[in-house]
């Protein structure tokens, strides 16, 4: 469901875009009336480049998903962990100056944002005022934290691997203050669906462990969310 669009190698990427004008279609067939996905990027290239790759590839996409009615919700996830996605990763809307840079080649108002408030932790983003300012692009959001391990980071520094110095957690275990992030989205009437998204290798032993996990993150995002 998340496929490289902005591919490097042409054939993967036609494949990416057919990919999700399918998934475009599916959804509108099924009522759902959103994808979320990603929007790209060739790790190889800038960020100018990439954009100007993006003004190319995603309009036609678009066309289609407002024929379709149909919005695109683009997680805000680097997809930059390891090796494999060095240099750059291969997601470009990664930071709110990206998801402005984005919206300004892609003129679309059903092009929106899945967002991850974790991925704003670990890039040392703020990820309270942009639900303010994104308000009417927020389609959708993921419930998952990030623990940074401030020793790890003194060492490495932000231009190792982002798994050098930090892990993806469950609600409550990471640094995500989810009573803020929620009284933003309630402030500005966020009504749209959030989702629990588990990463959390502590619970990854067994099945019954990832269950569990399920269970205690759904429990403490209780508090806020019905």
């Amino acid at each position: 469901y998340y496929p490289n669009t902005l591919d490097p190698d042409l054939e993967k990427r036609a494949a990416a875009i057919a990919h999700i004008m399918k998934l475009i279609d599916l959804s509108a067939a099924l009522g759902v009336n959103m994808v979320t996905t990603f929007i790209g990027r060739d790790q190889s290239k800038t960020v100018e480049e990439n954009l100007k790759i993006v003004s190319e590839v995603w309009p036609p996409i678009m066309r289609h998903a407002e024929e379709k009615h149909v919005r695109v919700a683009i997680e805000n996830c680097p997809m930059l962990f390891g090796a494999d996605q060095w240099p750059g990763g291969q997601n470009l809307m990664t930071s709110p100056v990206l998801w402005k840079k984005v919206f300004d080649v892609v003129d679309s108002e059903a092009l929106g944002i899945n967002f991850d408030p974790s991925h704003c932790v670990w890039q040392m983003l703020d990820y309270i005022g942009p639900v303010y300012e994104f308000k009417d692009r927020i389609f959708h959001v993921h419930f998952k934290d990030i623990k940074l391990y401030p020793e790890k980071l003194k060492a490495c520094g932000t231009m190792a691997y982002p798994l050098d110095y930090m892990s993806p957690k469950i609600p409550s275990l990471g640094d995500v203050n989810w009573g803020k992030f929620v009284s933003a989205l309630t402030d500005i009437g966020y009504e749209g669906a959030a989702v629990l998204e588990i990463e959390d290798k502590a619970f990854e032993s067994s099945k019954e462990r990832i269950i569990d996990s399920i269970h205690l993150a759904r429990d403490y995002m209780r508090q806020f969310v019905i």
